[in-house]
């Protein structure tokens, strides 16, 4: 009851002094929400990274990247095989601790074209089917190739959404459902027919805004404000954007028809791979993985180490680095201001004393201790920084939402109550502890000299 009543007067001095008590609140309400904002930022981030590395094929991919011979093989250099579909045999034959082997053969400079639209895709590979595991595709219409279609060297692709916009019309567009499949495009002025079309990639926020966007379509009548703009950027953010645009033809087409006419200065077709992408069944055996892939291809290229494995382990780990160091950098300057904040309230709450001095004098006269005024000033203190808080908590919304307009849609601030309930307890935390020498300066008043003050 007298916590209540404690704080009841708290609320009353608070109301008393509205304009007083505000100004002490903002350093309070501008801590909570710049606390609440950062971490959404923060939380925003790590979405959009880990949805990144989703996109581009998970943890467990590893990438067999080319490299310059080691110094001492210097000798041999000339004899470096590259990367080559032997490797890729021997990898599948020889290596049973990986679970996929995927060749690509990606092709420079290439033009997609049809009638008077053209398009430049981010990347036109040819593949085999282990490419749609590797990369995490998803075919939604068609099929795609297959080992007829790679052996028979068929003019043949699979096309992501962002291709079909571009050449055939966006959906949004015309009002309908576009699926391509059966038509023929242009790959550098060679006639393709489209067999398969992928789903369309995007991340969990961009979902959200479209799944808002039919329901706004259906309930014209719930439509309110201006169109919310998405920021800059590539749409759906980068990764999403690429696996969009990408074209995938057979292996062996794309090595008949664009990489057997010969691009070396003698004008002999070059066999070698662009990528050789594979993935682990094991991820706790990784080391022990990338060694046994590491021994297979010392063979296949008679001990010459031309190449290197490139893991996403080391993007996971830059990733949580770079999420700590906002989390550190980002909480210490929320931290601080909301000690300013607590310096404005213990200012205002020495000043509150100084003109209640009598007042506290008649209360000790008629029998309330130093204890009880002790707890009544924290009380007050404590009941000032949590309505700050909670105004803060306001505050962030607006914040973070104007943010999420000028962010791209895959790294979208989201606020997290944990957050918020750390804020409010460090401004609670904050209140207390700037009443403190308030309210042990209020406690020693001698009852005496506090009512013949003036």
């Amino acid at each position: 009851m007298i916590l209540l009543n404690s704080i009841a007067v708290g609320l009353k001095e608070i109301w008393a002094h509205k304009s007083r008590s505000f100004l002490t609140m903002l350093g309070i309400i501008l801590g909570v929400t710049s606390l609440v904002g950062m971490s959404a930022i923060i939380k925003g981030m790590e979405n959009g990274m880990k949805e990144t590395m989703v996109a581009m094929g998970g943890v467990d991919k590893v990438l067999v990247r080319p490299q310059a011979v080691p110094a001492w093989q210097d000798h041999l250099a000339d004899s470096a095989p590259g990367r080559t579909l032997v490797d890729v045999e021997a990898l599948r034959r020889s290596a049973p601790l990986l679970r996929v082997v995927s060749p690509e053969m990606a092709l420079d400079d290439v033009t997609l074209s049809r009638g008077d639209k053209r398009t430049e895709p981010s990347e036109c590979v040819g593949g085999w089917p282990a490419v749609l595991e590797m990369n995490l595709h998803t075919v939604a219409h068609g099929r795609f190739f297959n080992e007829i279609d790679e052996e028979e060297a068929r003019p043949v692709c699979v096309i992501g959404t962002g291709i079909r916009d571009e050449l055939f019309g966006k959906p949004d567009d015309v009002g309908r459902e576009i699926i391509p499949v059966g038509e023929t495009i242009q790959i550098n002025g060679q006639p393709f027919v489209i067999v398969g079309m992928f789903q369309e990639y995007m991340g969990e926020q961009e979902a959200k805004e479209r799944a808002r966007q039919r329901e706004q379509k259906d309930n014209p009548a719930e439509v309110g404000g201006p169109k919310r703009s998405r920021g800059w950027g590539k749409k759906g953010g980068w990764a999403f954007w690429r696996k969009n645009m990408i074209v995938y033809i057979p292996l062996n087409t794309a090595w008949i028809r664009f990489r057997s006419g010969g691009t070396t200065l003698n004008s002999v077709p070059d066999p070698r791979l662009t990528d050789i992408d594979i993935k682990v069944a094991d991820f706790s055996r990784l080391e022990e993985t990338l060694q046994q892939a590491k021994n297979v291809m010392l063979l296949t290229h008679q001990g010459i180490e031309d190449f290197t494995f490139e893991t996403q382990e080391n993007q996971v780990e830059s990733i949580n680095k770079q999420i700590q160091n906002a989390r550190i950098s980002g909480g210490l300057i929320a931290g601080i201001s909301l000690l300013v904040g607590g310096i404005g309230i213990m200012n205002i709450m020495l000043a509150s004393i100084n003109e209640r001095v009598r007042e506290i004098g008649i209360c000790k006269a008629v029998g309330a201790t130093g204890a009880n005024i002790f707890i009544q000033i924290l009380i007050e203190s404590a009941v000032l920084a949590v309505i700050g808080g909670l105004l803060g908590l306001g505050g962030s919304e607006l914040f973070v939402d104007l943010l999420a307009k000028v962010t791209p849609s895959s790294n979208s601030p989201m606020i997290t109550r944990n957050a918020e309930l750390v804020a409010v307890a460090f401004s609670a935390a904050v209140g207390v502890l700037a009443g403190v020498l308030p309210a042990i300066k209020a406690a020693r008043f001698s009852p005496i000299e506090a009512l013949r003050y003036e």
